[in-house]
């Protein structure tokens, strides 16, 4: 039996424990955010925060997860309380598929809990993700919106996301 903490909640999985902890969380724990993308840790489709730090889910075996604290996209914010992150990425109207867009929200969550103004060159070394329509422009339109929406709002800080 495994145990981990996933979105405040926590849980007891009775898998492998080498299984990819991206199939944990959508076929065990029913958590669809969370996407496949590449299967190798490559494309960053499956990102998700293992004690505040951006990991990809598709090459993390579940045994690794014993007592961490696990966040997906559900567990980033909700209609009522977005995320900044997530309220950029509307604003910014960044999605066309979709696809990968809940890994890149994660990935800029996690760069923003480190670093609350990155540079671009900070960007484009954390946030290296792959989206096959091109977003990337809106993207870092979005991340820039982000760290607006941040400073000027201390009770939604990301911390708080």
């Amino acid at each position: 039996m495994i145990s981990f903490e996933i979105n405040g909640q926590s849980v007891e999985v009775n898998v492998d424990e080498n299984t990819p902890l991206l199939w944990v969380i959508r076929d065990i724990l029913n958590l669809k955010g969370t996407k496949f993308g590449c299967g190798k840790a490559a494309c960053g489709a499956c990102t998700i925060h293992v004690n505040e730090e951006a990991v990809r889910s598709c090459s993390y075996a579940v045994k690794y997860a014993e007592g961490k604290k696990i966040k997906t996209i559900e567990g980033l914010g909700n209609e009522e309380r977005p995320h900044p992150v997530q309220k950029a990425w509307i604003e910014e109207i960044v999605p066309q598929c979709g696809y990968c867009q809940p890994g890149f929200m994660m990935a800029t969550a996690a760069l923003l809990n480190r670093n609350p103004n990155p540079s671009d060159e900070d960007i484009d070394n954390n946030i290296i993700n792959i989206c096959r329509c091109g977003t990337y422009y809106r993207m870092r339109k979005a991340i820039r919106r982000a760290v607006e929406i941040n400073n000027s709002k201390p009770e939604e800080s990301i911390k708080n996301g």
